[in-house]
């Protein structure tokens, strides 16, 4: 029995975010989400390259018995990338990226996973999570600290412990599934997972719409919620080709990597491995002509779900509003309730308070300086902190910097050792 996949990509920036840093990749073979991360230091970057490097898997000329090695492979040499980029631009320092990617060979299929972007699958109307969180509300969990209700709500569940960074033990979770006809495969970044409830996407993915009304459906859901993140998913549906109308083989790329443009003298790439070939060269850099180029760029298909831009703007006037005419003393009173981790004089600190201005006025204040030197801390942690870390109440700010410290110890011993430092789990 020959089977596809019918697919569709959706991706938004949200209500809150000023640029969309995830990318997402759908093909006949392939189906890739990239959740990039590091505010200024260009996490579009970093989930664009992960992209480039993966679209190139998508095609027939590998089998079942090398699909994950070539997953790996492929995820190593992005990774190679994100850290070729940061020498070349040291501004981009402390970018990171998700990635989770299904490729299909034959009836198997094969699952990379790095982060907290996630795959779904629905099977005889059951749904699953495939993947594992790579993230510190997921470590709390595997160790019985607080149980799955708890962390839907817990403040650090953005917090990851392992994306690719650049550095050498950024590794990914590898396994292979069977592909059965009827499956119904989810791929999404925390954007939708962390604001749209479990029971809510089962539902939406129960109705067995076609792909894309199902995608944009669960986006729309995310904006219902707020959706203060990026939001990016995509629908794979495996399908009959002996008794089902053939699926589209039209590949479509979304959020940030749709936005790299091929400068080209040829014709524009039709076959789905030319297409993957020159994406790919795009979003490393390279040039492909020097003189009379002229600029097309991959479509992205679906609908970008712009009619939400007049809502947006609606949102952010009324927030405005409120926390200028009816916040007041209240506002105050609640934010002083309130507790993050970050920095002072180079070291990891605890705040009370939030970290915003009201003019001159600064509405937190560091209640604890910790020993731990934020130099000494990996990379990736460095970055969250300079955005800083909110907390629940004083006591998990104060396991945060426990945790932390751990993480500083490992580094130190790593250079010590002549390594270098990446992220590792607490």
């Amino acid at each position: 029995m020959a089977i596809a996949l019918h697919y569709a990509a959706r991706s938004d920036v949200g209500l809150v975010r000023q640029e969309n840093q995830d990318s997402g990749y759908a093909g006949p073979h392939l189906l890739v989400v990239a959740d990039g991360m590091g505010g200024h230091a260009a996490g579009d970057v970093a989930s664009s390259i992960a992209i480039g490097e993966m679209v190139s898997l998508d095609g027939e000329t590998h089998g079942a018995d090398d699909a994950l090695d070539l997953l790996a492979e492929t995820l190593r040499t992005a990774n190679s990338e994100l850290r070729e980029a940061v020498r070349r631009q040291p501004e981009l320092r402390g970018m990171g990226t998700t990635v989770t990617a299904l490729l299909r060979t034959g009836n198997k299929i094969a699952v990379a996973h790095i982060g907290d972007s996630r795959a779904y699958l629905l099977r005889d109307r059951t749904l699953t999570q495939i993947t594992h969180d790579h993230s510190f509300v997921q470590s709390l969990i595997d160790e019985g600290r607080i149980t799955e209700a708890e962390a839907e709500g817990h403040p650090q569940r953005s917090l990851v412990t392992r994306v690719l960074t650049g550095q050498i033990e950024d590794e990914p979770d590898l396994a292979m599934r069977e592909a059965h006809v009827g499956d119904r495969y989810l791929l999404c970044s925390d954007g939708l997972s962390g604001f749209v409830a479990r029971d809510t996407i089962e539902e939406i993915l129960l109705q067995v719409q076609p792909p894309g009304v199902t995608a944009d459906r669960l986006v729309e859901l995310a904006m219902r919620a707020g959706a203060p993140d990026n939001v990016t998913c995509i629908i794979g549906d495996i399908v009959d080709l002996d008794k089902d109308k053939p699926p589209s083989t039209a590949q479509e790329v979304v959020g940030a990597a749709a936005g790299r443009r091929i400068s080209t003298t040829r014709a524009i790439a039709v076959t789905p491995a030319a297409k993957a070939a020159a994406l790919s060269r795009n979003v490393r850099g390279t040039d492909v002509n020097d003189a009379g180029q002229e600029e097309s760029s991959l479509a992205e298909r679906g609908p970008r779900s712009g009619g939400w831009r007049w809502l947006k703007v609606l949102v952010l006037v009324v927030v405005v509003l409120a926390a200028v005419v009816g916040g007041g003393y209240a506002a105050y009173g609640w934010s002083q309730q309130q507790y993050y981790v970050g920095e002072v004089n180079g070291h990891v600190a605890i705040y009370k308070g939030v970290d915003q201005k009201v003019g001159p006025w600064k509405l937190s204040q560091v209640v604890d300086q910790s020993d731990i030197l934020l130099r000494d801390l990996p990379d990736f942690y460095r970055g969250k902190l300079d955005a800083t870390v909110s907390t629940a109440s004083i006591e998990d700010a104060r396991r945060l910097v426990t945790d932390l410290r751990v993480q500083a110890i490992q580094c130190q011993t790593t250079k010590a050792a002549g390594g270098t430092c990446g992220t590792s789990s607490p």
